[in-house]
């Protein structure tokens, strides 16, 4: 008897932590609103969605999810709308720390922060959500809009992001990485990949944005030596809003009217995307150019295969330093695709697109401009061979059908 009532113990407390006992946790808009929603995220447990109703959710202070095996659904991102307008503190509007999260179907408006962050939750998915700082491009605006780092397994599916002042959509520190089907405009920067591993960017359109797609590496991070990342079937055009990051940032530094910058990457793909109305430049290839005492960074781009991209209307008014000069020299407006030239054929840097390509002739990245010896080139080498497709766990793409 005592054997079997142990047993039945044991089977009880199984089952209170098991999926089977999910359960909805309906969280209504209006008055206490922080508290209910705050109070739901504590005591979901795995397997649980917390469902946000209708409505618009004022709220004062940062939410946190720790729970793994959680889903946070709403009614739609025009419908459920987390508003952090009256927020009193400058952190983050939703942080999440735990693994396989489902965020779907929800707005997040006008954080002091970063709208949602996620730091070390692997397997997590953003789908179906809005953020927006509706006053349109500010430098107090938040930095990022959707921001997972650290994090592996990271799938972001069908989101819009409006007026970041660094990164609309930023994955950084990542392995394992889609970003697909997305919106990114009005941000410094649309779409952001810095210091990941094996990346996807696919399906996205990237417009109205200080620079639509970059892929960065930068020193003095956890993880660094970014690669293999595929950038393809995107529309990045009419990337024409003024820098309003704040001074300091390294996206403080991209020109307006860039589509997509690479810096400091090795391992990159660019393809059959389509390119129209960037004033500086479709494709930029560079080095990272700034001072850094970091001994084990690589700040060369190496290994880059451009093919089978349209290019339209581009380097009619180049925002960097030398840009009118080097538009003036080839006929008043600056190839679409701009490369440093470090590392000369053996950087691995080729294109099939049959667009003119430039190369500043430079021999290190942080060369200043004035010795710049710009010339077109031919993009032709050693590049790497064609990258795997990325593929998330099953799971994962469950969650969003």
């Amino acid at each position: 008897m005592k054997r079997n009532f142990a047993a039945i113990v044991a089977l009880m407390a199984c089952a209170a932590t098991s999926p089977l006992m999910a359960k909805d946790i309906p969280v209504a808009a209006g008055a206490g609103a922080q508290e209910r929603l705050q109070e739901a995220l504590i005591l979901a447990q795995p397997g649980d969605v917390v469902m946000l109703a209708e409505g618009r959710f004022e709220l004062t202070d940062g939410l946190s999810l720790d729970v793994a095996g959680v889903t946070v659904k709403g009614a739609g991102p025009t419908k459920s709308v987390l508003n952090f307008a009256g927020q009193l503190a400058a952190g983050e509007g939703l942080l999440v720390t735990s693994d396989n999260v489902v965020l779907r179907d929800f707005a997040v408006e006008d954080s002091k922060g970063d709208a949602i962050k996620s730091k070390g939750a692997d397997n997590i998915v953003y789908h179906n959500i809005r953020v927006e700082w509706t006053g349109g491009p500010k430098e107090t605006n938040g930095a990022y809009g959707i921001y997972p780092v650290e994090s592996e397994n990271v799938l972001i599916d069908s989101v819009l992001v409006i007026g970041a002042s660094d990164a609309g959509i930023y994955v950084g520190q990542s392995r394992n990485i889609i970003v697909r089907d997305s919106i990114a405009r009005f941000n410094v920067a649309g779409i952001e990949i810095e210091n990941c591993f094996n990346a996807d960017v696919h399906d996205n359109i990237a417009t109205k944005n200080t620079g639509g797609i970059l892929v960065f590496d930068l020193p003095n991070l956890p993880q660094q030596g970014g690669h293999n990342v595929r950038v393809f079937d995107n529309v990045v055009v009419e990337n024409d809003t003024p820098n309003f990051a704040p001074k300091g940032n390294i996206v403080a530094s991209v020109p307006a009217g860039t589509g997509v910058m690479v810096m400091a990457n090795r391992d990159i793909e660019i393809f059959e995307n389509v390119f129209d109305g960037n004033g500086s430049s479709n494709i930029m290839i560079i080095g990272y150019r700034q001072p850094f005492d970091d001994a084990k960074y690589q700040p060369m781009v190496r290994n880059v295969r451009i093919s089978d991209n349209v290019h339209g209307k581009t380097g009619f008014a180049p925002k960097f330093d030398g840009g009118d000069m080097l538009a003036a020299a080839f006929g008043g407006t600056v190839p679409p695709i701009i490369w440093d030239g470090v590392g000369g054929a053996d950087a691995g840097i080729v294109s099939s697109d049959g667009v003119p390509a430039l190369s500043l002739g430079m021999t290190r990245p942080d060369q200043p401009m004035e010795s710049a010896q710009p010339s077109l080139a031919k993009l032709d080498g050693n590049a790497a061979p064609k990258l795997p497709q990325i593929v998330m766990p099953e799971a994962m793409e469950a969650a969003i059908r």
